[in-house]
């Protein structure tokens, strides 16, 4: 019970320090499994657009019994801020005792985001890659393309890794960093090389419009399409791709509002709703197939769950309590 005991208030950098990913990963995929098997509840999300600039708020309220957690994360996305060399999201999370409802914490969003995004894709390729991937593709190196790099190396063994960005500083210093864990590491010239060579292919880009094309996938590819923005008009995969792939998602309930990955096939009638229906807590419990062949391709449209943060903050709220990390705080 936490009536009356000070609020912990942890930063970016505590948050680093008590997190490691094998167990954000583990948190992660018993989060998943929860949703599925009736263990972890989370609100229907709604967004809501501030009147009169372009940010757009995103509420994602979520519960997981058997981890003995819920909060709330409030997330903004807003696209005016590229142009202000500002984030473009932001988010913070709050976590109350879900016997009482005193809160418990309140964390900085971004720094549980980059843990549980990752996480989240790790639990996507132990279940649908196939057991033989060596190459890990990824389209993007900003701060998910390390978070990636060190989630995926926990779950396949990553021989080579090819990367592309449209910024060059920022994929040479992607690149100095994956040497040191791979050793081959290719600064590709554009995302059609970093497909075509990919076993594991992760898109991590805020694009808008379509920056991976499906006639590019290979027989066996697996793909995580983790970061087009919350928006039903924003895509990285282009509709060929989803059409030409086993689709699973975090959530379909989320997914069928705000993935613009699915959305626009289906809205072309490319694709049924049917087409993305599988969430990954059913493929992870055997409650629905994952790969069914070496030759399928297979897809995990990750849209990102508050359910997954209030997984990552449960480890961090308890590992900063047993070290002493955080600022307590009493509101009352």
């Amino acid at each position: 019970m936490n009536v009356g005991r000070p609020i912990l208030a942890l930063s970016r950098a505590e948050i680093a320090k008590t997190l490691e990913m094998p167990a954000v990963i583990e948190a992660v995929e018993q989060a998943h499994v929860a949703l599925s098997t009736g263990g972890a509840a989370q609100a229907e999300r709604s967004t809501v657009d501030v009147p009169g600039c372009t940010t757009l708020l995103v509420p994602m309220t979520a519960a997981i019994s058997s981890q003995s957690v819920a909060g709330i994360k409030l997330l903004t996305d807003t696209p005016a801020n590229a142009a202000k060399q500002l984030p473009v999201q932001q988010s913070t999370v709050l976590l109350v005792d879900p016997e009482t409802g005193s809160c418990e914490a309140i964390l900085d969003g971004p720094a549980l985001t980059l843990f549980r995004t990752a996480a989240a894709s790790a639990v996507a390729t132990r279940h649908l890659a196939r057991r033989q991937s060596r190459t890990l593709g990824l389209v993007g190196a900003g701060a998910q393309a390390r978070a990636h790099l060190d989630a995926l190396a926990c779950v396949m063994t990553i021989d080579r890794v090819v990367v592309w960005s449209r910024t060059k500083e920022r994929v040479e210093a992607f690149a100095a960093y994956a040497y040191d864990r791979v050793g081959d590491v290719v600064v590709a010239s554009g995302p059609e090389e970093v497909v075509r060579e990919a076993d594991v292919l992760c898109t991590l880009t805020p694009s808008r419009e379509p920056i991976v094309l499906g006639e590019w996938f290979a027989p066996g590819l697996h793909v995580n399409a983790v970061g087009a923005p919350p928006r039903p008009d924003h895509r990285e995969i282009d509709s060929a791709g989803i059409a030409r792939s086993r689709v699973v998602v975090d959530s379909y309930d989320v997914v069928r509002r705000e993935s613009g990955d699915v959305l626009v096939p289906l809205a072309e009638g490319v694709i049924t709703a049917d087409h993305f229906e599988t969430e990954l807590g059913d493929v992870v419990a055997g409650i629905r197939p994952g790969r069914r062949t070496g030759a399928e391709i297979t897809l995990f449209d990750s849209v990102g769950l508050g359910l997954q943060d209030m997984a990552a903050a449960r480890l961090a709220v308890d590992a900063a309590r047993r070290t002493g990390l955080g600022v307590e705080l009493r509101l009352n």
